[in-house]
């Protein structure tokens, strides 16, 4: 894809300008997104392929956001995240059935860890997978600021699948005396110290957890929807009066409107409830 990258920053402008910005741009329905990667997918539209990005600029400034702990300029995270954005705009398939901002999150994540990686003194040394699985990891597995015990050192090893050797290098690379842990005029370094207190933190995971709820939550609305319509007339009317609507009726009111029974109307009711439900759970709600 030869669609340029959006300017992050403005001259004489900032993250937050270009935040607010992004915020305003206009989200895609489902729809919407569908025919614009029709559009670039088949028909090659680079300018369908720049609103489907656009649109999703504010979830990678949402995501580069949650690794500002590192010191690194926010807006050259934004920059690598949207890299990956564009990666995954190129390799989605509406075949996958998800929505772009589940599939691109890996993308992201890994142009802003990979930029992290190549650029953060610290971890100059985490040059294989097993290492960069560590240094991600380890601090969220600890259960205190101490060394690791042999026996901790072995079950995090086991539970993140790498060699106790990996853990015990990364551990001495993150906890090696020449970190300072806070900014201050009198550090004798120049540029920005990092605080312990937020390195390694991925806060975007519950922003992007939301957005994969949301998105599975919209598609199971739609096929409830689709089992309702299927129903038959009483039955459809029964279900929508008594769960979809905003003042329930009654079992009563209901057996009136169509002359039997309350415990009839039940049977209907249950009846109708089950078939959603076997339905739903083949769907995999």
């Amino acid at each position: 894809m030869s669609t340029k990258l959006p300017t992050i920053i403005k001259p004489n402008g900032s993250f937050s300008s270009y935040f607010t910005y992004v915020n305003s741009l206009p989200l895609l329905g489902e729809e919407q997104e569908r025919t614009l990667f029709l559009d670039y997918q088949e028909h090659g539209d680079l300018e369908a392929a720049q609103q489907i990005i656009l649109s999703h600029l504010r979830f990678v400034a949402h995501i580069a956001r949650g690794y500002k702990g590192y010191g690194l300029p926010i807006e050259d995270l934004v920059q690598e995240g949207t890299v990956g954005l564009m990666k995954s705009v190129k390799k989605f398939s509406l075949s996958f059935n998800v929505r772009l901002s589940s599939f691109a999150v890996h993308y992201i994540k890994a142009e802003i860890q990979e930029f992290i990686i190549r650029n953060w003194r610290l971890v100059k040394s985490a040059t294989t997978k097993a290492k960069r699985k560590v240094f991600y990891n380890l601090r969220r597995l600890k259960s205190n600021t101490d060394w690791l015990a042999d026996k901790e050192r072995a079950e995090i090893a086991d539970q993140l699948g790498v060699s106790e050797d990996d853990i015990s290098d990364m551990e001495a690379q993150m906890y090696q005396p020449d970190i300072f842990i806070d900014s201050s005029p009198d550090n004798g370094e120049e540029g920005q110290s990092f605080n312990v207190d937020h390195l390694l933190e991925d806060k975007s995971e519950s922003y992007t957890t939301m957005l994969a709820q949301e998105d599975f939550n919209n598609k199971a609305l739609s096929k409830i929807r689709i089992i309702v319509d299927s129903l038959d007339d009483r039955s459809k009317d029964i279900v929508l009066n008594r769960w979809l609507s905003t003042e329930k009726k009654t079992h009563q009111f209901l057996s009136e409107k169509y002359g039997v029974s309350n415990e009839r109307i039940r049977q209907i009711e249950e009846k109708a409830l089950l078939k959603i439900k076997q339905e739903m759970q083949e769907f995999g709600a």
